[in-house]
């Protein structure tokens, strides 16, 4: 039976299949980062099993959602006036949880009866509902309740994204008070603490591992939150292998772990906070355009970095998760690699890394991801490069960096030409035959080097 379903950043497209409903035993599911629409199957509601649903950025409609079944769960908090605006729910299920405030009585509301609210002592309402009425608040007082509550996970807005957090931190996602390791940070970011850490609410990017969270210190500083799935073992895994590994490295293209905070039940990282987003972002961004240069530099840095990792240890240390994702950005457009799985020399080679960089590399100057759905059957994006170069060139490279003036032309495409070739040195199929990362630096300057004159 298949546990953990991940086909995130594949291009998916069209609406989820029914057959969801037939992976009984699944733990977790990451679909984001696709292209999926139309609405949610019902049949997802029968995957007993679930903990993590991840349906992030797509295209799936929200606004006709019919049944929405939260019951025995850990949430906490007011129900969020937006539920009212769910016009065609026809069933809903809050159910033993650790709701509070008054019932909505709007919407949808006006057709659901008792059951639908049972098990959650501290709500009020309707006396038809079987609540007690509610009490009168002082002025200011129930806005003080809002401003410290749990929307019921979120806000539900009509939107994909935030209905995914309503779903994952339903499905048993409990945060829970850290310890004294962990960080002060002011009101409007977060505090290692229960009450507030359930205010995380401006998600940043979601993974297979965790979601990460934009907050502010106390003295202004921007920082990242990322909070580590608590089911996935992987995940957990991870969390600590970064906070072991990162008290003995020190690296300017490294993303910097300013905190950490774990006890049983949660644990995340405070991060220091990249701007610019991902490198993945920048390049399928339709508002960000990087030149050749800015994309020479950014893979400069990563390779720099492989370096000190490799070479800077008495025992190198692997990334094992190359990808434009992991590839961080801040505001002078400098690279930072983040999301390592890390990993030992003997356990798993430094040439694997160097492959998956190599793959990268192609990405970066062909603009072309790994999952595009032209390569199919036995064509890959590696294959489609060494197919065509050197003589169709302009078939491979994003055609934004060619473009415009003829002055220099002839020599970005011998940069490009270059870079490429250097790419395939590094995807060889023999492990032995791949390049070092102290070549490629070397190469890569080169190259620089070279196109400035």
């Amino acid at each position: 039976d298949i546990l953990n379903f991940d086909f995130s950043s594949n291009s998916l497209e069209g609406p989820l299949s029914l057959d969801i409903g037939n992976l009984k035993a699944v733990v977790e599911i990451n679909l984001s980062r696709n292209n999926l629409s139309s609405d949610m199957p019902a049949t997802i509601g029968g995957l007993i099993s679930l903990k993590t649903l991840s349906l992030a950025y797509n295209k799936l409609d929200v606004a006709s959602l019919e049944i929405l079944n939260l019951s025995n769960n850990e949430i906490y908090g007011l129900i969020p006036t937006s539920l009212e605006k769910l016009l065609y729910l026809k069933e809903l299920s809050l159910s033993f949880n650790k709701l509070e405030g008054e019932i909505l009585r709007g919407g949808p509301f006006v057709n659901f009866t008792a059951m639908s609210f049972k098990g959650n002592e501290p709500l009020c309402g309707s006396p038809n509902l079987q609540v007690p009425p509610c009490k009168l608040n002082k002025p200011g007082k129930h806005q003080k309740s809002r401003k410290n509550m749990l929307p019921l996970v979120i806000v539900l807005p009509l939107s994909t994204a935030l209905i995914i957090v309503v779903i994952i931190l339903a499905l048993k996602y409990k945060l829970t008070k850290c310890g004294k390791r962990g960080l002060d940070v002011s009101n409007d970011g977060i505090l290692p603490s229960q009450a507030t850490l359930r205010r995380l609410s401006n998600l940043i990017g979601m993974g297979s591992f965790g979601s990460v969270y934009r907050a502010r210190l106390r003295d202004g500083i921007e920082v990242a939150v990322k909070v580590f799935h608590q089911e996935c073992a992987r995940a957990l895994k991870s969390f600590e292998a970064q906070c072991e590994v990162m008290k003995s490295i020190r690296h300017p293209n490294l993303v910097k772990v300013i905190s950490s905070c774990s006890n049983d039940d949660f644990k995340a990282l405070v991060l220091e906070y990249m701007p610019k987003g991902s490198l993945e972002n920048c390049l399928y961004s339709s508002t960000c355009m990087l030149d050749i240069f800015q994309r020479l530099n950014i893979m400069i840095d990563a390779t720099s970095t492989l370096e000190y990792l490799y070479f800077g240890h008495t025992t190198p240390i692997i990334h094992c998760d190359l990808k434009p994702i992991s590839v961080l950005l801040d505001e002078d457009m400098v690279a930072h690699l983040s999301d390592f799985e890390y990993g030992m020399e003997g356990q798993v080679s430094t040439r694997s890394d160097i492959y998956g960089y190599g793959i990268v590399l192609m990405e970066t100057f062909t603009r072309k991801k790994p999952t595009d759905r032209m390569f199919v059957e036995e064509l890959s994006l590696k294959d489609w490069v060494n197919n065509l170069l050197p003589i169709s060139l302009m078939e491979v490279v994003d055609k934004t960096l060619l473009s415009g003036e003829k002055k220099g032309f002839v020599a970005k495409e011998q940069c490009v030409l270059s870079i490429l070739g250097l790419a395939m040195e590094c995807a060889m199929e023999l492990p032995e035959k791949r390049i070092n990362a102290k070549d490629i630096v070397t190469r890569l300057l080169k190259i620089r080097d070279t196109l400035s004159k």
